[in-house]
């Protein structure tokens, strides 16, 4: 069996310094000034930040094509038809339908999709725990058991200082971002579990008090001192990162994954000033390969 991805799981940031898991990745695309980038391949983040900030355009995204996906699963299935396609949530992107229409267009191949109902580091420990799994040997339903295990502890949320590329985007009501945006207010988001979609979960006058924010949410859902996974990740603001880190290991008792940039496409709907975290239990992942 081989492993599919695509680049808004954040695998790379996720699995940093781990080796190499073995898994494919299909790139997502960027799209700034009349120019398509595709995700990890034509444009570093720093590249990406810089052409956004050099221009009034508001950049575009667009999920792989159908044909991509086919491609992959049928270069992949010449090797082993056995194929397992984790992506980033079928609510915030159109990925996982492509990578469906994708497998139709390969009879040989056999795949099994995984809506991990989540974005970034959310999904990419799915998919690394299913990676790491299938390198010891686990069959396709223990595989799957330990993916919904984790998707269903993890919490994904994030806060930003500006709300222009959100509302540009539509991923929130474009009368409460101007509201919120008039008001200034920075926006605690979440990914809920049910559709995957973003949900506000708070919101704060000042950046700090967005952070403040995100940790009590957290001591909602585990005690103070809890041992945790947690993964911080940001956009183009690095001392907002180390602001929310900080804050986390003020509280909490944490295995850390590397601090690191978001996914150039979720990063182009958020726009620079976005800083988030995912975070479960650490007990969940005992046993994982």
């Amino acid at each position: 069996m081989q492993i599919v991805t695509d680049s808004g799981t954040d695998l790379g940031i996720v699995s940093e310094g781990t080796g190499d898991l073995g898994v494919t990745t299909v790139p997502l695309v960027v799209t700034l000034r009349g120019k398509s980038y595709r995700e990890g391949i034509d444009i570093t983040p720093d590249e990406f930040y810089r052409l956004l900030a050099e221009t009034e355009e508001l950049p575009t995204t667009s999920q792989p094509s159908a044909g991509d996906f086919a491609e992959v699963y049928r270069r992949l299935a010449a090797t082993d038809p056995d194929i397992l396609s984790i992506h980033m949530s079928s609510g915030l992107s159109g990925t996982l339908n492509s990578a469906l229409a994708g497998a139709k267009m390969v009879p040989e191949a056999n795949v099994t999709h995984v809506d991990t109902k989540t974005l970034s580091a959310g999904s990419g420990w799915q998919v690394e725990a299913a990676a790491r799994a299938l390198k010891k040997g686990w069959p396709l339903d223990k595989i799957l058991d330990l993916v919904a295990r984790i998707s269903h502890a993890t919490e994904s949320v994030y806060t930003l200082e500006e709300l222009k590329y959100l509302i540009h985007g539509g991923r929130i009501s474009h009368m409460k971002g101007l509201i919120a945006s008039i008001l200034n207010i920075k926006p605690v988001i979440g990914v809920e579990k049910v559709k995957g979609t973003y949900v506000q979960m708070g919101q704060a006058r000042a950046f700090k008090g967005a952070i403040d924010k995100i940790v009590a949410l957290m001591t909602k859902q585990h005690a103070e001192g809890s041992a945790l996974r947690v993964q911080v990740l940001f956009s183009h603001y690095p001392e907002g990162a180390e602001m929310l880190r900080e804050r986390i290991e003020q509280v909490f008792k944490c295995t850390w994954l590397p601090v690191g940039p978001i996914s150039l496409v979720l990063g182009a709907h958020t726009g620079p000033s976005l800083v988030g975290v995912a975070y479960a239990a650490q007990a969940v992942f005992a046993g994982m390969p």
